[in-house]
């Protein structure tokens, strides 16, 4: 039997704390070992627990989770964020990427969103909830015309382009490797080596860097 994904979960409201706990005690492979009010202390439960995911709303009192997500990736930077968020916080998703957040989830989302997500984020994937996608694209790409974008990834090989596209689709390293018969370590080098030469922060910015040259559907 695998180990369960483990998942701090912070949010400040707790009709909403209580229901996202309700769903994600119903995934056996799913396991919640520690809850906070607010951003300072799920930094804090972070330090003790070592969760592989920290489930984040974005507004909280005393440290949102913005900066409890850029803290996460100072000081655990093994936890993957995944951002609570909702239609109305389209100006905090750049943000939120900055910080290191591989994951976007709606509040009023699909429950089975919410682990599909955070297994995805468990498995190194970016996660972006199908209805916020494309406002996650829109709000990244603006600026950077299909054009801009085809020029920036052609200074990847074949092989790191087949990969971006691949990230692009918000696949695991696992699933990649499994895709490009390729062994996961492999997979990883490219990854890295992608972001780079992209000169981006993350697996999102990737993403979306695929989505505007052209390389996703």
């Amino acid at each position: 039997m695998s180990t369960p994904v483990r998942v701090l979960l912070a949010e400040d409201e707790p009709l909403i704390r209580a229901g996202v706990r309700a769903i994600l005690a119903s995934d056996p492979g799913i396991e919640v070992v520690a809850e906070a009010e607010d951003g300072a202390e799920a930094v804090e439960l972070a330090r003790r627990h070592r969760p592989d995911v920290a489930v984040l709303d974005i507004r909280m009192p005393r440290m949102d989770g913005l900066a409890a997500a850029a803290e996460l990736r100072r000081l655990l930077p093994e936890v993957a964020v995944v951002i609570l968020t909702t239609f109305g916080e389209d100006a905090y998703i750049a943000e939120a990427i900055d910080a290191g957040a591989t994951g976007f989830l709606l509040k009023s989302g699909d429950p089975r969103e919410l682990t599909t997500g955070i297994r995805a984020a468990a498995d190194g994937a970016a996660y972006l909830s199908p209805r916020v996608a494309k406002r996650v694209i829109d709000t990244m790409g603006r600026s950077v015309r299909t054009a801009q974008a085809a020029d920036r990834v052609a200074v990847l090989t074949p092989r790191e382009r087949e990969v971006l596209a691949l990230i692009g689709e918000g696949i695991s390293n696992a699933e990649i490797a499994r895709r490009l018969n390729l062994v996961e370590g492999t997979v990883k080098t490219h990854v890295s080596a992608i972001l780079t030469r992209l000169q981006v922060r993350n697996r999102v910015q990737a993403a979306i860097l695929a989505y505007e040259a052209g390389m996703v559907e």
